[in-house]
C-alpha cells in the first residue's frame, strides 16, 4: 500500500501531510511511530478505570498526533471525545459512543499504517 492509498483508506488528508512533511519517506517514518505510541492504550485503560483526567490527557494527545499527521478521521473522533471529557468530573454515559468511534477509527488507522510497513 502506498502512503497516498493509506491516507485515502484511513480517511486522512494526504495533500496536507505532504505539504507539511514533504516526502512519503518522512511521512512513513512518523506514521510508523503512531503504532508504537501508547496514548490509545492509556485512553482505553483510563476509560475502563473511569479516570477522567487521564482519559482526557490521552484523548488530547491522540488528537494532537492525528492533527500533526493529518489523520483526519481519527482526529475528528478523538477531538469529540476530548471535548466531552474536558473539565468533566466523571466519565458520563455520553462518552461511550464517542469512545467506540475512537476505537473503530484507531483500528482502521493502525490497520492502514501496518499495511505500509
Amino acid at each position: 500500500m502506498t502512503i497516498r492509498e493509506c491516507y485515502e483508506k484511513m480517511g486522512g488528508d494526504y495533500a496536507d501531510v505532504v505539504n507539511r512533511l514533504r516526502t512519503d519517506e518522512r511521512i512513513a517514518r512518523f506514521l510508523l511511530k503512531v503504532a508504537d505510541d501508547k496514548s490509545f492504550e492509556l485512553l482505553c485503560d483510563s476509560m475502563a478505570n473511569r479516570d477522567v483526567e487521564t482519559a482526557f490527557r490521552a484523548a488530547h494527545t491522540l488528537k494532537g498526533v492525528c492533527s500533526n499527521l493529518s489523520i483526519t478521521r481519527l482526529f475528528g473522533s478523538a477531538s469529540a471525545l476530548t471535548e466531552k471529557l474536558r473539565g468533566a468530573s466523571e466519565i458520563s454515559a455520553e462518552c461511550a459512543p464517542l469512545f467506540e468511534k475512537v476505537k473503530q477509527d484507531y483500528a482502521l488507522t493502525i490497520e492502514c499504517i501496518r499495511a505500509i510497513a
